[in-house]
């Protein structure tokens, strides 16, 4: 049968696990933590059916789940460390990560600034919830993983980049990034999968990213130069 995204309604009136003295907190609403995910999350973590690792790894089960246990994801490792050290998800965990992700996990590489808003955070969370195993007698949520921002031709996403030409290309893109791929408050793009980089770039071209420098940079680009710098930045990532 299939499902509908009305019982994400259900999961506001849920309790969420036990937490330390035995207290337990509310979760929020998921209905209103849907669209703080589409605006928060979506444009590096996937959830739901067909769920994949794209900038972030997707966030299904995530509940009770070890820190950096994706092993087909690349994770900083300061995480990796946590996750070693015993750190899982559960509420309480999750929800000081999301109010400010270096404050919990120094050295990560997740660039989001925090959510500060603590109602906000429990809408979140109800809603990230409704895709993890618990509490067992919720129905899955209906498919979210979020399509590409630019429906662009497959020719385009099947460019095959010249990493050499990359290099060569990306001295502007290093006046901003960090080539270490660290997050000073400008978002990391070392280790970014091809094809995000390119619908991201395409994305600043077709001014549908609100940002002035990287529209005027992306302008400047054919599809040989962005795939080229995708393959770039992508290869300098894995090693």
């Amino acid at each position: 049968m299939k499902k509908s995204l009305h019982i994400l309604s259900l999961v506001g009136a849920l309790v969420a696990p036990t937490l330390a003295q035995g207290q337990a907190t509310p979760l929020g609403d998921a209905s209103a933590g849907a669209e703080i995910y589409r605006r928060e999350c979506a444009s590096c973590h996937q959830i739901g059916e067909g769920a994949v690792h794209r900038i972030g790894p997707h966030l299904n089960r995530i509940f009770d789940r070890g820190a950096g246990t994706y092993d087909e994801f690349r994770y900083s490792e300061a995480l990796v460390r946590q996750g070693r050290d015993g750190l899982k998800w559960d509420l309480r965990r999750l929800d000081a990560y999301i109010e400010n992700p270096r404050a919990l996990v120094s050295g990560t590489r997740m660039s989001y600034r925090g959510l500060s808003d603590a109602g906000r955070r429990a809408d979140l969370i109800a809603y990230i919830r409704a895709y993890s195993d618990q509490p067992q007698n919720i129905p899955e949520a209906a498919p979210t993983a979020i399509a590409r921002e630019v429906d662009l031709p497959e020719s385009v996403l099947a460019l095959e980049g010249d990493i050499e030409y990359g290099e060569y290309l990306s001295t502007e893109c290093t006046t901003c990034h960090q080539r270490s791929g660290d997050h000073a408050g400008i978002p990391g793009i070392v280790g970014w999968p091809e094809e995000d980089f390119v619908v991201a770039m395409h994305a600043y071209k077709q001014a549908l990213r609100p940002h002035a420098v990287m529209q005027s940079v992306a302008q400047r680009l054919d599809d040989e130069e962005i795939a080229a710098l995708a393959a770039y930045f992508r290869a300098t990532g894995l090693e």
